[in-house]
């Protein structure tokens, strides 16, 4: 009896839940995430930054990557525009591919747009029609053209001959055509700006049309008055990814012309190529890169600068 009356008269333990040792579900959460895109990182860190990093750092040096570089500070850049009229010459058939494709694409991507808009039966059949060209490979689309555009036998020049002309140009041959019809052979590649202008005309309200057609205004009035003003920032982006995209092309001058005739259609990224794969000059390649890099920042910030009081942004 006496012990069950000292055992009442102990304290009673209270037990103390205990703490689990290890990380938090927040940060559990963290690290698999992390894990999970790891190889993109392991992948941007490797072969996009850390090449960025090595181009860089060969571009002062004059190197073929299998014997020691030698150090020659800015002697690449100096060269290139002082010395190097191949450099010259590129970075003018480069601006001239740009000023004709940027326009070209635009107007005909819209064109595009405009008609896949309307409300007809079996219309995403024409849609995807119309985008299927620009998924095709391009060494597959270059070859095609090569054929269109045979001076002898080639599609364009037979359709030009039954037309009454009697000297068809020579294209891919002559000096005076061979950039235009590059730029000419760009229109196939009008896919994604196309739907960019389609997505941006869907995103118009129709009272703004309904609007307008009770105030008087005629499809041109509607076109230049609504439709432009509100495509404006579809306008600036489409613009920016053309001239980004146009100064960095290769495979057209690559696969039909290879840089000719005479230099005609040499790119800068074709020129690039050709110093750094053909006479091993990767040091002067990558200053030319770097200058490719530069030339491209400018204008893209030419472009964002100019269109401050021309891009009208519904919100």
């Amino acid at each position: 009896m006496s012990n069950a009356i000292e055992s009442a008269k102990l304290p009673a333990t209270v037990s103390t839940p205990t703490r689990r040792k290890g990380l938090s579900l927040r940060a559990r959460e963290e690290l698999i995430a992390y894990l999970l895109i790891s190889p993109w990182i392991i992948g941007f860190l490797v072969f996009t930054l850390g090449a960025l990093i090595f181009s860089l750092v060969i571009s002062f040096y004059n190197t073929d990557l299998m014997s020691p570089a030698k150090f020659i500070g800015l002697g690449n850049y100096k060269e290139m525009f002082t010395d190097d009229e191949l450099f010259w010459k590129a970075l003018k058939v480069t601006s001239l591919y740009t000023l004709g494709v940027v326009p070209l694409q635009i107007i005909f991507g819209l064109f595009v747009a405009l008609l896949l808009n309307q409300k007809i039966r079996g219309i995403g059949i024409w849609r995807t029609v119309f985008y299927l060209p620009s998924v095709v490979s391009g060494v597959a689309v270059a070859m095609i053209w090569i054929w269109f555009f045979q001076p002898d036998f080639g599609l364009v020049n037979g359709v030009l001959v039954q037309w009454g002309v009697k000297d068809p140009p020579r294209w891919m041959f002559s000096e005076s055509w061979a950039l235009p019809m590059l730029i000419i052979t760009s229109v196939w590649s009008i896919g994604p700006g196309m739907l960019i202008f389609l997505a941006g005309l869907q995103s118009i309200p129709l009272e703004m049309y309904e609007a307008a057609q009770l105030d008087g205004a005629n499809g041109w009035r509607q076109f230049t008055n609504i439709t432009i003003p509100m495509l404006s920032p579809q306008i600036l982006f489409n613009s920016i990814m053309g001239i980004i995209g146009s100064y960095q092309v290769f495979t057209a001058s690559f696969i039909i012309t290879n840089g000719g005739p005479n230099n005609a259609t040499l790119t800068m990224v074709l020129y690039l190529y050709q110093r750094g794969f053909l006479t091993a000059r990767f040091g002067y390649a990558a200053a030319l890169a770097w200058v490719l890099f530069l030339i491209i920042l400018v204008f893209t910030l030419f472009t964002l600068r100019s269109s401050r009081s021309s891009v009208f942004y519904g919100g």
